[in-house]
């Protein structure tokens, strides 16, 4: 997997963080680089993790599954960028409020990276260098998410629901670029 793959997965990953941070912006009445920053760890460090463990059980068993794993690949991307697409269309709204306690913001960061685990489980079956993917991801999240936060107290949930379609689209898209490699009906 190219570099350049790696980039645009990340900032695919990272648009429900990107969402839910600009959800946060808007909620919180003093912006700080601080409260940005929390935030954005909070994000970064879980869509980090996750792949990672994703790729650790997805290493457990990858021998039993590797003559279909671009077909899972596929699937697994596909799912979740559907999903995300969806939510983008979705008319509820998520319930934010201004705490950066971890009793509030652990279930959002869990929630928000569950994708990632499954993109973790599509890495072991396509041996993708994990360090640099899991630090790609967690620092493209962890930016994305402290910028969240000022878009949302600057535009509000404006641009929240377009996030989480350009995170889908993008999604979808590398799922297409990984099957179609693998069929060899494209070569990049």
């Amino acid at each position: 997997m190219t570099l350049l793959t790696l980039f645009i997965t990340a900032v695919g990953l990272s648009m429900d963080a990107f969402a839910v941070a600009v959800c946060k912006g808007l909620a919180i009445r003093k912006i700080t680089l601080k409260n940005a920053c929390l935030i954005g760890l909070w994000f970064g460090s879980f869509q980090a993790a996750m792949p990672l463990l994703g790729f650790l059980l997805g290493s457990r068993f990858k021998r039993s599954v590797e003559i279909m794993d671009h077909w899972i690949a596929f699937i697994l991307l596909a799912l979740i960028g559907v999903n995300m697409i969806k939510e983008a269309f979705s008319k509820d709204q998520e319930k934010t409020d201004d705490s950066l306690s971890a009793r509030s913001m652990f279930p959002l960061a869990v929630a928000t990276s569950i994708d990632a685990l499954a993109v973790g489980v599509t890495y072991a079956f396509l041996k993708v260098d994990i360090v640099p993917a899991v630090s790609l991801i967690g620092a493209v999240t962890f930016l994305l998410s402290a910028a969240g936060v000022r878009v949302g107290a600057v535009f509000g949930t404006k641009y929240k629901s377009r996030a989480e379609l350009a995170g889908g689209i993008i999604l979808i898209l590398i799922g297409s670029k990984i099957l179609l490699e693998h069929l060899g009906i494209l070569r990049l």
